[in-house]
């Protein structure tokens, strides 16, 4: 069913309103609400220019981090909408660029510079190095225990078993890593679920 122009108008808005909300109230649920919404029509949307699926993923989840990161400082002037198809577009183009870049130089054939742009110092993989700094701060056992349930999929009772300690003193370990995690990266809050 086609929406009407007044129906597109008032979705448009709350959008608008979810992002303003982000900004100004620093609300990670609103944040969290429009990445579950357009995440993934903007991956099918990435996937066009780009043929690398789960480089399309990674073009996405870069865009909302940097636009998080930015929150306090972007003006849209359309709507938010507008200005994230306009972001994750901006961000195929570079990934093609680069690519593109990195086949001449594979080939020795000359590179022209291209200096970072301030919208790309927030990358995915500056996020996950920041992830793995934060857990070389946790206690070894705690980190042991986090790292056997989030990276390898064990179970409390499994990880118990395997550092002979009870399945509840492993939750208390979880519990507590997580906790930590939580402060050392509450900027990316909105980010961690991607990667814990």
């Amino acid at each position: 069913m086609v929406r009407s122009i007044p129906e597109k108008m008032k979705e448009n808005t709350h959008w608008d309103n979810l992002f303003l909300k982000s900004a100004l109230q620093d609300s990670q649920q609103a944040f969290k609400e429009l990445f579950f919404e357009f995440y993934p029509a903007l991956c099918v949307f990435a996937s066009q220019y780009v043929s690398c699926e789960e480089t399309a993923k990674d073009i996405v989840q870069d865009a909302f981090c940097k636009i998080w990161a930015k929150r306090k400082k972007i003006k849209i002037d359309t709507s938010f909408r507008n200005f994230l198809i306009t972001t994750v577009r901006n961000n195929c183009i570079d990934s093609l660029r680069k690519q593109d870049m990195a086949h001449r130089y594979m080939g020795k054939k000359d590179l022209s510079e291209t200096p970072a742009s301030p919208e790309e110092i927030y990358t995915l993989s500056e996020l996950e190095s920041m992830i793995r700094t934060a857990l070389a701060k946790l206690p070894p056992k705690i980190r042991q225990s986090f790292e056997m349930s989030r990276l390898k999929g064990m179970s409390y009772n499994e990880i118990a078993e395997e550092m002979s300690l009870s399945p509840k003193t492993i939750e208390a370990y979880i519990s507590k890593a997580l906790k930590i995690l939580r402060h050392e990266l509450k900027d990316y809050l909105p980010f961690l679920f991607m990667f814990l």
